[in-house]
């Protein structure tokens, strides 16, 4: 069902919010609301919806679906947004394979599309676009400072992700700066929820650790399996493995798992701040990577809003390359390919009261750029 979420009704006057171009901007939000992904996607359009509310635009309207986590729900709502709706911009979507699935259409149409979340390898060489931009990262980016932190204390590792975009992404990122031997290399199904196998393997890999990519359900599946499995071998693994959607459900086994992130909530910068209490005080919980991202990239659409005529194409692209907002990240700077420039840190899950949580305790990049932007001839 759709949702029309007008920015309107949130407060303040177009001109005192200070934004230049008094003009009605019309963005469809494509995510995912429902099923075993609907926690990733509540808090991109969560964190999307506050950050339009808290800057007083008026003429901002968003337009939101659910994409079910299906590919070809994905495309019919992107085609509908744009040949029925009108949107001048789309976000929103959380999985690769739907990225993939809707991006370079779109894209193709002269519609630009920034991504909240997915960034997939393609996307970001061979087949970029001026018309695409990556607010979070290129796949491999987390993955990749895993792979140099385990350099630290491993040399023997299990490596596991679901057998989708992002999935291979995240084990070509890991394995490019990990030195060590591989103890096995499991590609599972995507939705998978049984592990039985996946954990034997490993049990009997000889494996001195274990980093693994499973989003969502996924990744609640595997840690509650692997805790009652009594395998006692550690676990690592990129932000969204142990973010704090998943926390909660995985409990206690995820306590003093390292994993990587561009963000944690102990940044320590004002936008940062402002935007975590924000989260928390509209939403009574803490934001997660997800949330972050979404943020950024709301607060990067309204900057450029603020600079150039979302109908100027060449303007406003020019207006959200020069990504002239407060990033709750820190300092952040796109790439000739539109993605990101920016540190990566390792974070380990803690407890803060009865909440589980994380904290950073190293930075594994600083100024990360993806591999892949010497192949985009943009």
């Amino acid at each position: 069902m759709k949702k029309i979420i007008a920015a309107g009704i949130f407060g303040l006057s177009l001109a005192a919010s200070g934004l230049a171009y008094a003009e009605p901007v019309k963005i469809g939000v494509i995510t995912t609301l429902s099923g075993g992904g609907a926690g990733l996607g509540v808090d991109m359009r969560d964190a999307f919806a506050l950050a339009m509310k808290q800057s007083g635009n008026k003429d901002v309207e968003l337009v939101v679906e659910d994409d079910a986590q299906k590919p070809e729900i994905a495309v019919q709502l992107a085609e509908k947004m744009i040949q029925s709706d009108k949107v001048d911009l789309l976000t929103g979507i959380i999985w690769s394979n739907l990225a993939m699935a809707v991006v370079p259409n779109a894209v193709a149409q002269d519609v630009i599309y920034l991504s909240p979340n997915a960034g997939p390898s393609a996307l970001a060489g061979a087949k970029c676009n001026k018309n695409y931009f990556n607010v979070a990262y290129q796949n491999d980016n987390f993955h990749e400072a895993m792979g140099q932190y385990a350099n630290k204390d491993y040399k023997k590792t299990f490596i596991l992700a679901p057998n989708y975009p992002a999935g291979k992404d995240s084990l070509t990122g890991f394995k490019r700066y990990y030195k060590g031997e591989l103890a096995g290399e499991v590609y599972t199904q995507v939705g998978q929820t049984d592990y039985a196998a996946e954990i034997a393997e490993i049990r009997d890999s000889g494996a001195d650790s274990v980093f693994f990519f499973l989003p969502g359900g996924m990744g609640i599946s595997f840690m509650k399996q692997y805790a009652q499995s009594g395998v006692n071998i550690p676990v690592m693994g990129p932000g969204f493995s142990f973010d704090q959607d998943i926390l909660p459900a995985v409990g206690d086994a995820a306590l003093g798992v390292k994993n990587s992130a561009s963000w944690s909530k102990d940044l320590d910068n004002e936008a940062n701040k402002q935007f975590v209490e924000a989260f928390q005080a509209e939403y009574k919980r803490l934001p997660s990577v997800y949330a972050a991202q979404s943020w950024d990239t709301a607060n990067l659409i309204l900057s450029a809003l603020g600079k150039a005529s979302v109908k100027d194409k060449d303007a406003f692209r020019a207006a959200l390359k020069a990504a002239d907002f407060k990033s709750v990240r820190g300092e952040f700077t796109f790439n000739t390919n539109n993605h990101p420039v920016q540190n990566i840190y390792v974070r380990e899950v803690i407890k803060e009261g009865d909440v589980l949580t994380n904290k950073i305790v190293a930075t594994a990049f600083e100024h990360h750029k993806d591999a892949y932007a010497d192949q985009c001839k943009m």
